[in-house]
C-alpha cells in the first residue's frame, strides 16, 4: 500500500491527498507536525531535503508534489487527471506552473503579513498584490466557459490551484471581478475530495504554529 507522508494545512500536501481521493486509491497516511519531525532520522532517510509531502510506493519515494501528480496519474490511469489534447495538455502545465512560479511567493508574502509576521513596506505588498491579480487574470482567461481548467472534467491543473485561489479572499484578494473563477471555486468546494481534505478551525489553530515559523523562514 502506498505510504503518503503529509502535513493536512500544506497546500502542497493537500494537493496529492485529494488526487488519491479523487483516483480512489488506497494508501496510509504517516501525519508529520512539521515542529522537528522533518528532521528526524527517519523521514531523512526518506527525503534529504525535510520537505513535504512525501509518497513511498513499495520503497521508490516520490518528492515534490507535481512530480508525486505525475506518478500517481502515469500508475493510475484512471479515473483520468490529466486530458489527452494537446491544448488541453499545455493548458494544464501552464495553470500548474504559474501557480508555483507566479502565485504562491505572492500569496505567501500576503498571508505572513495578515498573520503580522513580517511587516512588509505598502510598495512590497501592493507588488505581490498586483502580481495575484496579474496571475488570476490569467485564469480567469483560460477558464472562459469550461467547468475545469483544460477540460469539462477535474484535471491535475484544478488539483494544483484549488488548494490556493479558494482560500485567497481571507488575504484581502477578492474574486468578485472573477465570475468564472468563482464559480470554479464553488465546483470544487462541492466535491467531496476537498470537503474531506479541508482544514476544520480546531486543525488549523493547531497547525497555526508550525505554519507561522515555516511562513516566516520562507519570506526571511
Amino acid at each position: 500500500m502506498l505510504k503518503f507522508y503529509h502535513t493536512p494545512i500544506s497546500a502542497n500536501s493537500r494537493r496529492v491527498w485529494i488526487a488519491l481521493l479523487e483516483k480512489g486509491i488506497p494508501f496510509e497516511e504517516v501525519f508529520l507536525n512539521l515542529d522537528g519531525d522533518q528532521y528526524q532520522s527517519e523521514f531523512l532517510e526518506i527525503n534529504l531535503f525535510h520537505h513535504i509531502p512525501v509518497l513511498v510506493d513499495d520503497g521508490f519515494r516520490v518528492i515534490e508534489s507535481l512530480a508525486i501528480l505525475d506518478y500517481l496519474e502515469a500508475k493510475y490511469p484512471q479515473p483520468s487527471l490529466m486530458p489527452s489534447e494537446p491544448k488541453a495538455i499545455a493548458t494544464v502545465r501552464m495553470v500548474q506552473l504559474v501557480t508555483l512560479n507566479e502565485l504562491w511567493t505572492p500569496t505567501i508574502r500576503l498571508t505572513g503579513s495578515a498573520m503580522g509576521l513580517v511587516n512588509s513596506e505598502p510598495q512590497k505588498l501592493e507588488e505581490a498584490h498586483q502580481q495575484v491579480v496579474t496571475v488570476l487574470n490569467f485564469f480567469e482567461q483560460l477558464l472562459k466557459d469550461l467547468p475545469y481548467f483544460g477540460n469539462d472534467r477535474l484535471t491535475l491543473a484544478d488539483i494544483t490551484t484549488g488548494t490556493m485561489v479558494p482560500g485567497l479572499p481571507s488575504m484581502g484578494v477578492s474574486l468578485d471581478n472573477y465570475p468564472h473563477l468563482r464559480a470554479w471555486c464553488d465546483r470544487l468546494m462541492e466535491r467531496k475530495s476537498w470537503q474531506i481534505t479541508q482544514p476544520s478551525p480546531e486543525m488549523i489553530e493547531t497547525f497555526l504554529p508550525q505554519a507561522k515559523a515555516l511562513i516566516a523562514a520562507h519570506l526571511t
